[in-house]
């Protein structure tokens, strides 16, 4: 009798056992980044991404000594590098509201090992894009004038019809909501983090956690404020580049001027976020250790949401091709041959490949679990998108309503160097939030450790 009693209490302190070393090799993998010190390929990227970043500085201040003239504009072509870049990056950041806040929404536990770092990508891909628009004006100062000033007659209000005034409102409520989002899933790392620091590592973890305890109402509250965030964040997925698009679909440039770029930008947006998340989470698993973390399945999954949006994306391509050829307006017809044919067809050709064909191939399994082939698969994805954007602007303004106006556009060797400085500046930022920060969310790793031993058990 005594020895059937003791066997379910020999299970349960196994199951004990088992479930501590878990939670405490998850604390151990995850905070340990932030705890010690960086490894030699950490620093190997952060000087290349230094390197770059300074590349890039030194372009912008020779730029704004000396003026946009710098710059390959002409007379036709008034936005090229600085509005696709601009746009380029505001795609690159709506991956993350899609995996933490619609996937949370849904209660999708496979979001797990992604969503941090997607969240960060957001922010930083947020800050990239502002920089452009500022350039881009020349006097960067002017900037000031997106608020309404005071003065002695009143505010000054801005030109509320515009849609680059739509612009600013637009990212920065995106912004500010990323950032609460972002902030709000790191307070339970932050006081995990303080108790397993010392130094003045546990004091600045311990007030970024803002006086966190753990108890059930501090859970439950923070569970609350997450759904309504995320609510309000997948608002923003599809409200924030449907407003970028009004930069374009508002004017009367043909190749500009069509209702179908609402959508088109969203699916877009999503589409290279999703490249962007995967390439960096390819190369995180590997150089981190985080193959327990950021599992085959997870990333698979991303795999074919990445597939589902480049159907989309083709979907809108021929939406656009058949309405140029059936519709009644010889300048949209005459832009989509333009495209097809012009000076930039070769771009336009790739831009099909990289988007549309290429990511055919996360059809298969086997392709899907090959990370390095799912790395260059979403590399060329980022390349197709930015020259998506490179076409839609460069490639309408090369050609408008005057033929005495049609001027070709070439860079310069400053608007490829702001180019590269923006991806050495997203690339510093996302390496020291890794070199700092849990990568991956340690209370929801626990949280599923849990239920995994749970399941187990039973």
């Amino acid at each position: 009798m005594s020895m059937a009693t003791d066997i379910p209490t020999r299970m349960l302190e196994v199951s004990a056992a088992s479930e501590h070393g878990a939670l405490t090799r998850a604390m151990t993998d995850l905070a340990g980044p932030a705890l010690g010190r960086p490894l030699r390929g950490w620093w190997a990227c952060f000087a290349v991404a230094v390197l770059a970043l300074a590349v890039g500085v030194i372009a912008v201040t020779y730029q704004l000594r000396t003026g946009i003239g710098t710059w390959g504009l002409n007379r036709s072509v008034g936005w090229a590098y600085d509005i696709t870049n601009f746009v380029f990056w505001i795609g690159v950041g709506h991956a993350g509201t899609l995996i933490s806040a619609i996937l949370l929404l849904f209660r999708q536990r496979w979001r797990v090992g992604v969503s941090r770092a997607a969240e960060t990508m957001t922010i930083i891909a947020i800050v990239c894009a502002a920089i452009f628009p500022v350039i881009h004006l020349g006097r960067p100062w002017l900037m000031l004038w997106v608020l309404p000033l005071p003065n002695s007659r009143g505010p000054l209000w801005v030109n509320f019809s515009s849609p680059l005034t739509w612009d600013v409102f637009a990212i920065l409520t995106y912004f500010v909501v990323s950032l609460l989002f972002w902030y709000l899933g790191l307070l339970p790392d932050f006081a995990s983090l303080s108790h397993a620091a010392t130094g003045w590592r546990r004091r600045v973890f311990g007030l970024l956690s803002l006086g966190w305890n753990g108890s059930l109402r501090t859970w439950a509250l923070y569970e609350r404020t997450c759904l309504l965030l995320a609510g309000l964040a997948t608002a923003l997925v599809i409200s924030v580049h449907s407003v970028v698009s009004f930069d374009f679909a508002a004017s009367l440039v043909p190749g500009w001027h069509t209702t179908i770029f609402p959508p088109y930008f969203v699916v877009g947006a999503i589409f290279s976020g999703m490249a962007m998340v995967l390439a960096l989470l390819v190369v995180m698993r590997r150089a981190m250790a985080l193959q327990s973390y950021v599992t085959l399945q997870q990333l698979d999954a991303m795999c074919k949401i990445m597939l589902a949006t480049s159907g989309l994306l083709g979907l809108a391509y021929l939406i656009e091709t058949m309405t140029a050829l059936y519709g009644n307006h010889g300048p949209d017809r005459f832009m989509l041959m333009l495209r097809m044919q012009g000076p930039l067809a070769a771009y336009y050709w790739a831009m099909i490949a990289c988007n549309v064909l290429v990511p055919q191939l996360l059809w298969s399994g086997r392709v899907r679990r090959n990370l390095p082939l799912v790395f260059a698969i979403a590399l060329l994805a980022l390349a197709g998108m930015w020259l998506e954007r490179f076409l839609i602007i460069v490639g309408s303004l090369q050609r408008d309503f005057l033929p005495s106006s049609w001027v070709d556009y070439l860079p310069t060797r400053v608007e490829v160097a702001t180019l590269v400085g923006s991806f050495g500046l997203f690339l510093v930022c996302f390496l020291l939030f890794c070199r700092w920060l849990p990568v991956v969310s340690i209370a929801e790793s626990r949280a599923g450790h849990r239920t995994r031993l749970r399941v187990a058990d039973r």
